[in-house]
This record gives structure tokens, C-alpha cells and sequence, in this order.
């Protein structure tokens, strides 16, 4: 098997072989090429410690150097460059306690996590491939290197990459690597929010993002996302529903495209239906308030999952207009705008679209044209130009104070009173207009 490594990856492996060490390009590239796929990035390992790596090239930096670990510069590129090693002990289902340098490639490719991440290359010996990274490739198989216990034992973060790489690939998990799964699923306790972050990000964006189911049945979301399993066993008894609300969120979330923003909402925007949950005299469900109080568990969740204030407030925002229903008329849609953000309107329109058509087909059809004559409203606001927010509005405080007003609070109340009566009547929104109905405001 020929695989076409890029000209500085060669280099690299190519001026190590000629002093005498092995080296070959190793992991998710190797994957990636074989698949067809466009690496993100090379690694490579080599028999050479990394003392006598840095000495044959002249631009390295230490990366992780006491795991084996420098980056070599080449130009502008960097490539990271690892000792072949054995992990110790590891003492919190993360690290290893310690780690030993080796020469020989198979005990480096034996500590990997599963057998198609467990291959290397090079141009002279071809595809390095001992525990059947290949077989499993065709048989689209993720199954871990050697015992599945051991290897989820050494690094819990590995439960997670088991589902995420067969969400990204469409793989099925072999089934001793499942049970690994399910016995030692308890351990993600022991892993950072940020790392479960990542990984639960790149199996929502990935183009299987209904593995989430996988990821409940083998009792994960029970660790990291515990609100989750709340909603796959909670059932909506109404004509808009035939899913539980989990499998309903399932649904929304393959529906919508793969976006972090969309499809985290879509994950959230049910997530207070198990607790707002009320039965009436004819045996129909009723969530009221749950956008309300899902703003406030999506909130919690985020935070507790370390993400940045940008994508929160967004995803938040979002959830909580998730289920506003209007009339496509432009005055209620440009107050609509005005709410949500004219940032946010388009994600707004996509996120109903999605949770309309993870419902039942009950008033299906309804519900959709709604959305669409509401898109179009949008579009002729924006092709008008019609003023929505104050960064819009013909006026500013500046010019309230050069018309004779104090500055203070008193500008931002008449401010906002203008741009009510602009989204009322977009006719009115010109300085001229402004200014004399200003006169008009009564502050106190």
C-alpha cells in the first residue's frame, strides 16, 4: 500500500532513517490516507530519544518532551515527533505515572487506542499494520488495541473517542469493545470538562450525530451529560409528538447541518421537558415553561461543561425562542428580530424548521409554511433595510445631546422608545422625525 506523505513529512522521516533511527508517520494520518480523507495533521514516531531528535534538525521546540514529545519547524509547518514508548502505571484514568522510552515500534503501537489509530508508515517498509487496523477499516469496526478494559482502564477519554470516531466514520464499535465501555463508562468522572467538551462537540458536528444514542445505551451520558438520559426516558403523549423527547432531540439534531451553535441548541432545547412535564384529564402531556426553565439547565450544563461565554449566550438565546410562534406578518417579525438579534434570526428559522420536522406530521405543513412566509418577511426587511435595532436607528445619543438633552438615563429610555415606534413604523426612522417625536416622551 502506497500512501503519498507530503514532502516535509518525508523529510523528516528521511533524515532520521539516515542517522540510523526508525521513524514512520503514525495514527490518524495514517487512518485518514488510507480512508481517503485529508489528515488534519502528520505525527510521527521514531526509534531516536528525543534528545537525539532536536540534534539532527535546526528549529524544534519541546512540546511534551517527558512524554517523549518535540515539535519540528520546518518553515512555517510544525510536526510533532514522538519516541517510541511504554506508559506506566496510570494512576487517574488519564495519565500514565510514568513513561519509558523504547526501540522497538510494537510495544509503542500496543498503548494505542484502537487498531485502525494503531498503524504507521513509511515509503521504505510500507503499511505497518499488527493488531488488523486494515481488516477493521473495510469491516468499519472500532475496536480497541489488544484488551478493551486495559485500554479505557489507561485513558477514560478513550470511551468517548470509541463513539465520537464512529460517529465521525459511520463505524460500528465491536462488541468486546462495547462492554469495555459499559463497565468502565463510570471513570469519565475522571476526566477534565474541557476534554468531554471537545469530544462530545466533534460527535454532535460529525455526520452521525444521532451516536448519542450509542453513547446513553452504553450508560456515557449517564457520566457527562446525565440530563440526557432524563429525556430519552421521558415520553410526550400529544398529537405534535410521535418520539420521546430524547428521541425527538435524536431526530432535530440530525436534521439541522453541523453546525456547533444549531446543533448544541437543538441537544438543549427540549432539555427541561422531563421536569415541566404535567399530564391533563384526557391523558395529553403539556410542557409549559420549558423554554424558560431549559434556558436556565442549558446554562448550568454549559458552564459545567467549561465552554466560552460566545457560544453560551448564543445557544441560550436560542433555546429560549426555540418554540416562539408568530404571525408572519413584518411588524411581529422585525419585533422578532429585534429580540432574538438579527445575528441569531436565521439560526431562529433553521432551529424551527428542524424541531418542526422531528415532530409528528400533525399540522406539519401548517407550522412550516409559517416558517417559510415568516423567512420571507425577513428577507424584504433586509432587502429594505428597515431598521430592527439601534444600531440602525437615524439617531443617537450624540444627537439627542446636541438637541438639548442631558446626558444619562433619560437617553437610553428615549432611545429605546424610538426604536419601538421605528419597528412599529419604519417610515418614521429619519433624524428629522426622531427628533421632534422625542418631544413627545415622557421619561418619568
Amino acid at each position: 500500500m502506497k500512501i503519498n506523505l507530503p514532502q516535509k513529512v518525508s523529510q523528516i522521516i528521511h533524515t532520521l532513517q539516515k542517522n540510523g533511527y526508525e521513524a514512520y508517520a503514525v495514527g490518524g494520518c495514517v487512518r485518514d490516507s488510507i480512508l481517503d480523507r485529508t489528515p488534519d495533521d502528520w505525527d510521527i514516531t521514531t526509534s531516536a530519544t528525543p534528545l537525539e531528535t532536536k540534534a539532527l534538525f535546526p528549529r524544534t521546540f519541546d512540546t511534551g518532551i517527558e512524554h517523549g514529545t518535540i515539535t519540528v519547524l520546518i518553515d512555517k509547518d510544525a510536526f510533532e515527533v514522538t519516541t517510541y514508548r511504554v506508559d506506566g502505571k496510570y494512576e487517574d484514568s488519564r495519565h500514565p505515572s510514568e513513561v519509558t522510552f523504547t526501540r522497538c515500534l510494537q510495544e509503542d503501537l500496543l498503548r494505542r487506542d484502537f487498531t485502525i489509530n494503531a498503524m504507521a508508515y513509511n515509503d521504505e517498509e510500507g503499511l505497518v499494520d499488527i493488531f488488523g487496523g486494515i481488516e477493521d477499516l473495510n469491516n468499519r469496526t472500532i475496536r480497541c488495541v489488544g484488551n478493551a478494559e486495559a485500554r479505557f482502564g489507561e485513558d477514560a477519554l478513550r470511551i468517548l473517542r470509541a463513539v465520537r470516531f464512529a460517529a465521525q466514520l459511520g463505524f460500528e464499535i465491536e462488541e468486546e469493545t462495547r462492554k469495555g465501555i459499559v463497565k468502565l463508562a463510570p471513570t469519565l468522572a475522571n476526566i477534565s470538562a474541557e476534554r468531554i467538551q471537545v469530544e462530545l462537540i466533534k460527535m454532535l458536528v460529525s455526520p452521525n450525530p444521532s451516536l448519542l444514542r450509542t453513547a446513553y445505551e452504553l450508560g456515557i451520558t449517564k457520566v457527562i451529560l446525565p440530563e440526557f438520559d432524563e429525556m430519552m426516558k421521558t415520553e410526550q403523549e400529544t398529537p405534535h409528538h410521535i418520539y420521546s423527547v430524547g428521541e425527538h432531540t435524536l431526530k432535530a439534531i440530525e436534521t439541522i447541518r453541523p453546525d456547533k451553535v444549531l446543533r448544541l441548541t437543538m441537544l438543549f432545547h427540549d432539555i427541561a421537558k422531563p421536569m415541566m412535564k404535567t399530564i391533563d384529564a384526557n391523558g395529553v402531556a403539556h410542557f409549559k415553561m420549558h423554554d424558560v426553565k431549559g434556558v436556565e439547565i442549558t446554562k448550568s450544563i454549559l458552564r459545567r461543561l467549561k465552554f466560552d461565554n460566545d457560544t453560551l449566550g448564543k445557544v441560550t438565546k436560542l433555546v429560549q425562542y426555540h418554540d416562539y410562534r408568530i404571525p408572519a406578518e413584518p411588524k411581529r417579525v422585525r419585533k422578532a428580530m429585534n429580540k432574538i438579534g438579527e445575528d441569531l434570526f436565521p439560526y431562529y428559522l433553521e432551529v424551527r424548521t428542524a424541531d418542526t420536522l422531528a415532530q409528528s406530521e400533525y399540522m406539519r405543513e401548517e407550522k412550516l409554511q409559517n416558517i417559510r412566509d415568516i423567512e420571507e418577511c425577513y428577507r424584504e426587511i433586509l432587502e429594505k433595510k428597515e431598521c430592527v435595532s439601534l444600531k440602525d436607528l437615524a439617531i443617537s445619543g450624540s444627537d439627542l445631546i446636541a438637541d438639548g438633552m442631558k446626558p444619562g438615563k433619560e437617553i437610553g429610555y428615549v432611545l429605546n422608545t424610538l426604536l419601538e415606534m421605528v419597528i412599529e413604523n419604519p417610515e418614521l426612522n429619519t433624524k428629522e422625525t426622531l427628533l421632534r417625536l422625542r418631544k413627545t416622551i415622557n421619561s418619568n
